[in-house]
């Protein structure tokens, strides 16, 4: 088959919403020849696709660290696994999510939103409408208490607290090279951004 052909035997498999979910969608995402490298998520029912570059997983690699130093190498931390979060068809998967203790998977095999603690998002380009948009919404209504945005161009991260009501109401930004004081979260750390690198 063509990536065209498989595009629209995807598009008649999810042809109508009543039939539309979650599963249906990353099945049919399955049986397409999504580049590699790609990590693809579904934001609002809508895919996206970004290839993951070597300055982000830099930046993931640090943030993994750090949490790892704090809580130990058993800490329950994920990068680009699905999640399933609340609202219409949110199947994300963070660049980072740090779960509580004790999180357990469900009968399916996937995390609880439920459980998650702490999302970094490190933005790209063209996903960071999303990142600072509808995610952000999406994490603040599944009261994630705790969610920071890496922006390698803009060389500064967002950190976002106490979620109410669907959206967060604190927010602190903070320039590359200074730290990301986290030690009044859940996450109880300070996160270093000296060696943060900058595109």
């Amino acid at each position: 088959m063509t990536v065209l052909e498989d595009r629209i035997a995807m598009a008649d498999s999810i042809d109508s919403d009543a039939g539309l979910t979650l599963d249906v969608m990353f099945e049919a995402l399955e049986k397409m020849p999504v580049p590699e490298g790609y990590k693809v998520e579904i934001v609002g029912g809508n895919i996206y696709m970004a290839p993951q570059r070597d300055i982000h997983w830099q930046i993931i690699r640090r943030i993994v660290r750090a949490l790892e130093d704090k809580f130990g190498m058993n800490v329950n931390v994920l990068s680009d696994v699905r999640i399933d979060f609340p609202g219409k068809l949110n199947g994300f998967a963070p660049d980072v999510a740090k779960l509580r203790d004790g999180s357990e998977r469900s009968p399916e095999g996937r995390w609880h939103y439920e459980d998650v603690e702490f999302v970094a998002e490190v933005i790209s380009k063209k996903t960071a409408a999303k990142d600072y948009g509808p995610k952000k919404l999406t994490y603040a209504l599944a009261e994630v208490p705790v969610y920071l945005i890496v922006d390698p161009y803009q060389h500064r991260c967002r950190l976002f607290t106490q979620p109410k009501d669907g959206d967060y109401t604190t927010e602190t930004k903070v320039a590359f090279g200074a730290a990301v004081d986290l030690t009044n979260t859940v996450v109880g750390l300070t996160l270093h951004t000296e060696e943060f690198p900058r595109d």
